[in-house]
């Protein structure tokens, strides 16, 4: 098989593969043995059609058809390997030419164009030398204080009190909305925290000064249903007020909601939890700073025509291709991701970041929580629907980030260094862990080998 590419855009590239008779005869002998299965000729069993009938039935152009369309995508795949390309959606495949289409004639070759959006090839800003200022992880009395009350509201009681709701405070409610008259919704007996803002735009006002057994009515745009995003007028009920009163922050609250005696350790421990929250926060910030800096110096040409299909897809899933507002918004948010993807991807090439199976395995497990999904069943399918190397490249962008960090100064606002390696790794531990893998790899062909797809 030849294959030559042309570069017809920064982003796109057009393939001319020619491939030999000799090469499409597996696809046109699998061709003849489908369709002999497919046909019903007097005389012949199912499957048992020579091709010479075959041809004489159908027709050889048919055959030569299937053919075409069995073998095209394993010849695209093999010139796009041989061409050393990163495609990034689906090719607008043209057949040029076709051989054999005349019985007993096994001569011609097949040739077909394939113009395809790749990845671009792009410069990376050097690592070393760039430099970082995060936060500074300084823990307040207040960062501790906040945490404390959190946790004394999670054993708060609600006690129900005879005055004016305020923020805050938990009404029992009901609801009746109508539209010019009529009533459309209703709710009754619901439990609503004021202030939470989850609910109708507009309730946290109109419950504010609200005592048990009081009314009033506002106007607001109804937030689901079939009359979402229509006015109406809504009445509210509040049947009771109730206010949340907290344990007193003491060496009994210590023993009952925690393993600690006192307050004193209860609150040491609630100023470490703090801390180590500030520091991953400080590698997060970190992350993203750098992914800021390496955007901001590299020229990344993005291709339209992917950004489109995304757009086109996202859109027909919510039935809202007709607007135009919500088009440029999803437009815009597709053209930050595959920037970024392009931006990373290339950075892992560049790091040589190689993913361990048990990387891979912890982000499939972490995906599965996040889809409420059993692991072994969540692997299971995104094997079958072939999303493993999707899997594999999302981790892999997210450890070349890291490793990419490795190589940067990183300082807070006081100008120290800040270590990050609790939460970046090290090259020594990811050596450590490649040499460990490596030695405890399972036998091919034990039931080990296949508890998820090689990486």
């Amino acid at each position: 098989m030849k294959s030559a590419v042309e570069t017809v855009e920064p982003t796109k590239v057009k393939l001319t593969v020619e491939v030999t008779y000799d090469e499409l005869k597996p696809s046109i002998e699998h061709a003849y043995q489908h369709i002999a299965e497919q046909v019903t000729v007097p005389g012949f069993r199912k499957g048992k059609v020579p091709p010479r009938i075959i041809d004489q039935r159908v027709g050889r152009p048919a055959v030569i058809e299937h053919a075409v369309n069995e073998g095209l995508s394993g010849f695209y795949a093999e010139a796009v390997r041989e061409n050393k390309l990163r495609p990034l959606g689906q090719p607008e495949v043209e057949v040029t030419k076709v051989p054999g289409l005349v019985p007993g004639e096994d001569q011609g070759e097949l040739h077909f164009t394939a113009e395809v959006e790749v990845r671009p090839e792009i410069t990376v800003p050097a690592l070393d030398g760039l430099a970082i200022t995060v936060d500074d992880v300084e823990v307040s009395d207040e960062d501790v204080q906040g945490r404390l009350d959190a946790l004394r509201e999670r054993f708060g009681t609600l006690v129900g009190v005879d005055r004016p709701a305020v923020e805050g405070d938990f009404v029992v409610l009901d609801l009746v909305a109508a539209i010019d008259g009529e009533q459309v919704d209703s709710v009754s007996g619901v439990s609503y925290q004021i202030g939470a803002g989850n609910m109708l735009e507009g309730l946290d006002e109109a419950l504010t000064g609200l005592s048990g057994g009081e009314s009033t009515t506002f106007e607001t745009a109804l937030a689901g249903g079939e009359h979402a995003g229509e006015t109406a007028q809504v009445t509210v009920s509040a049947s009771t007020v109730k206010e949340r009163q907290l344990p007193d922050a003491d060496d009994d609250f210590a023993q009952l909601a925690s393993e600690f005696d006192t307050l004193d350790e209860l609150t040491a421990d609630l100023r470490e939890q703090a801390g180590r929250i500030k520091a991953s926060n400080q590698a997060v910030q970190a992350r993203d700073l750098l992914l800021e800096q390496l955007l901001a110096g590299t020229e990344i040409p993005v291709p339209s025509g992917v950004v489109e299909a995304e757009v086109h897809r996202h859109l027909e899933g919510e039935g809202r291709l007709e607007d135009d507002e919500h088009r440029a918004e999803v437009g815009e948010q597709a053209t930050t991701a595959l920037r970024n993807q392009i931006l990373l991807d290339t950075l892992a090439e560049q790091l040589e970041i190689k993913i361990s199976q048990q990387e891979l395995l912890d982000y499939l497990v972490s995906a599965s929580r996040q889809y409420g999904m059993d692991p072994n069943t969540f692997i299971q399918t995104v094997d079958q629907q072939g999303q493993i190397p999707a899997m594999v490249a999302e981790v892999a962008r997210s450890k070349a980030l890291a490793v990419a960090l490795r190589h940067v100064a990183v300082t807070d606002g006081k100008g120290g260094a800040v270590d990050l390696s609790e939460f970046i790794g090290s090259d020594e531990e990811d050596a450590a862990e490649a040499a460990a893998e490596q030695e405890s790899a399972p036998v091919a062909g034990s039931d080990a080998a296949t508890a998820i797809p090689a990486v």
